[in-house]
């Protein structure tokens, strides 16, 4: 497929292109049923990749290395460059400039290679809904040049590992929203790829359905061992998930690592102690624990800044009753993901989703 028609339309276009991602993918894999190209430690490394649409710079010089056997998460608001960098990796977009390999492929000049190694579960429904859940991942195994026995075993083990055996031979328009997408991770492991994209797995999900479709996730690569580079704005869902986050904002990686490490980075506890009583007292009396990182007064709270928090609780509620203070409530924050997106990108999530809409949109007619 010629670079033209590669870039002519974004991977969330519809079923048509969709449907052509499935149809490229699988004559990847027939013309060469494993790749057999020794490949070093890095599931995808990246190389100042770049991708712009006429005068917008949608992704700018990222420089990405995600080791195999990795959950890593790509962490933005929408238009953050997520997806743009997605359909690079997946070969949907040639880069403007940069360079990048797909489990040792290049995105450009072994175009086919990095299909026949990967999996794509699409941000929106790439499946049949008049189809069952097992006629759907039947065509899909069909499309991949897959024999009866071969698509029989390995429906058998997605359905099994999705939890979808007993709802197989019904209609997926008959299917709730988190069953369509665990049946849309079981169509995008039926080739059994090294590396599987999932473009916003849980968008759109309720929070219960949401934390069965993490679980799912997390087991086929703990399990199988499959790559996984996730797109997400949840903020939790990276945390829960993800060995290493990318936090993205106006196409660029603004901070990188493991989550644990990024909330620590933010730096200490917030204990937030309520009181009518007299504050500077109470100040004063806690300014004699050397735990106690800094001490703040704010519209009728005392804010307090300690490391292991949940373990200095009672010493401070002791200290204040020791004052004859009166408190009325006591409230502990963590640092959060949240906490570091803001650190690094100045906005919560969604001021910067409003912010940054514009920069994973189609460029208008005549703009590439």
């Amino acid at each position: 497929m010629d670079r033209e028609l590669m870039d002519r339309g974004p991977m969330d276009r519809g079923l048509m292109d969709r449907g052509l991602m499935d149809r490229e993918l699988a004559n990847g894999i027939e013309r060469e049923a494993r790749p057999a190209k020794a490949v070093d430690d890095a599931a995808i490394s990246a190389r100042g990749l770049t991708k712009r649409f006429g005068e917008t710079t949608a992704v700018d010089n990222i420089d990405l290395l995600i080791r195999k056997g990795e959950l890593f998460g790509l962490l933005g608001a929408n238009g953050a460059g997520k997806s743009t960098i997605i359909k690079m990796l997946t070969t949907m977009l040639t880069p403007t400039s940069g360079e990048a390999k797909v489990w040792g492929y290049d995105i450009v000049r072994e175009r086919s290679q990095v299909r026949s190694s990967i999996g794509v579960v699409f941000q929106d429904p790439a499946l049949d809904g008049m189809l069952t859940g097992r006629e759907n991942l039947d065509f899909h195994g069909r499309m991949y040049g897959m024999d009866s026995a071969l698509r029989k075993a390995r429906i058998a083990d997605v359905l099994e590992l999705v939890d979808l055996k007993d709802k197989a031979d019904i209609q997926m328009q008959d299917y709730s929203g988190g069953m369509k997408r665990r049946l849309e991770i079981a169509r995008g492991l039926m080739h059994r790829p090294h590396v599987l994209f999932l473009d916003e797995p849980t968008i759109g999900l309720d929070a219960q359905t949401r934390r069965y479709i993490w679980e799912y996730i997390s087991r086929m690569n703990r399990e199988m061992g499959v790559t996984i580079i996730l797109t997400t704005h949840y903020m939790e869902e990276a945390d829960f998930l993800c060995d290493r986050v990318a936090i993205m904002d106006r196409g660029r990686i603004v901070a990188l690592d493991r989550p644990e490490n990024l909330k620590d980075a933010i730096g200490s506890d917030t204990i937030t102690l309520v009181t009518d009583s007299d504050k500077d007292a109470l100040i004063r009396s806690f300014q004699s624990f050397s735990w106690i990182k800094s001490i703040s007064s704010d519209n009728g709270s005392i804010k307090l800044q300690v490391d292991h928090a949940q373990s200095r609780v009672a010493e401070i509620v002791l200290e204040a009753s020791r004052n004859n203070a009166v408190i009325s409530s006591v409230g502990l924050h963590k640092p959060t993901l949240e906490d570091v997106f803001i650190k690094y990108t100045g906005k919560r999530m969604e001021e910067s989703g409003s912010r940054n809409k514009r920069a994973e949109m189609a460029p208008p007619r005549g703009g590439r």
